[in-house]
């Protein structure tokens, strides 16, 4: 069992190296060819996760219905889908999902395991608080290709709630103000912005992707400051409160991937009203 953790180690270190050698030759600016290429070289292997976020099981299971009060299923977008994981564990929870992906060979690969997951369903999109409501059933999964920050392919939607996981930390840093900017944009006034930020053992000053973010969704979302920070912000932080969302929940998920090392923490915010 040591063994094969210790190999499971030195393959995730590897596969950051290449990574980060990859995206040396991209400007930091745009980095969306950078993605794309790692689509069409068959390399997605070096973010995939084998399945849903456990986190976001829990999350959705015990606290979020997917429903609104008049009945309408709540929309749903996770950018940066990857192979499909997630937005397929969200429909068959009730959402109506939309997936983003900027490589259209990425956007098929999730296209391919929507259909097929959501015929047969596998055990690990379920966890432990599931209770099947007949009230609710199956939401729909949409697998958009597009760039998260171009005004090309939302067609005015806004949505009730946005999952970030792995997007914002393989983002250059450069770019963390506009990602916070378009999640204004994208989130309904009512809606949830959940993130599961990871990872959070590494320093924000090395190099990346992944870039460490500990501090950066505080800094961005809550303070409205360009993500670029030492690390020292955590739960319980205080500030001027100058940006543009409030932080409603910060909790240590029970469950998450391993390559969180323990240290992965769920952050909920939602807009400020105007």
């Amino acid at each position: 069992m040591a063994a094969s953790k210790e190999k499971e180690t030195l393959q995730n270190a590897a596969g950051q190296l290449r990574l980060i050698k990859h995206f040396k030759t991209h400007s930091p600016d745009n980095q969306t060819a950078g993605w794309s290429n790692l689509w069409d070289t068959n390399s997605s292997d070096l973010w995939d996760r084998g399945m849903p976020s456990p986190a976001l099981i829990d999350f959705i299971e015990e606290r979020f219905n997917p429903l609104t009060g008049d009945g309408r299923r709540k929309k749903a977008l996770i950018p940066g889908c990857g192979k499909g994981y997630d937005i397929v564990m969200l429909a068959l929870h009730g959402f109506e999902v939309f997936g983003l992906e900027v490589s259209e060979t990425g956007a098929s690969v999730a296209r391919e395991y929507a259909r097929n997951e959501l015929h047969s369903p596998q055990d690990y999109n379920f966890g432990s608080h599931y209770k099947v409501d007949p009230g609710v059933g199956k939401g729909e999964v949409a697998v958009l290709q597009g760039d998260f920050f171009k005004r090309d392919w939302e067609g005015g939607m806004q949505f009730d709630l946005i999952y970030d996981y792995t997007f914002l930390c393989a983002l250059h840093p450069n770019m963390r103000r506009q990602w916070a900017g378009r999640m204004a944009d994208l989130l309904a006034p009512s809606g949830w912005l959940v993130c599961l930020e990871f990872p959070l053992f590494k320093d924000p000053k090395m190099l990346g992707p992944p870039w460490g973010l500990k501090g950066v969704h505080w800094d961005l979302l809550a303070e409205g400051g360009d993500g670029i920070v030492g690390g020292d912000v955590g739960e319980g932080a205080k500030g001027e409160g100058k940006g543009q969302f409030e932080r409603l929940l910060y909790l240590k998920p029970e469950r998450s991937y391993a390559n969180g090392k323990g240290t992965d923490m769920l952050s909920v915010y939602v807009k400020k009203s105007t």
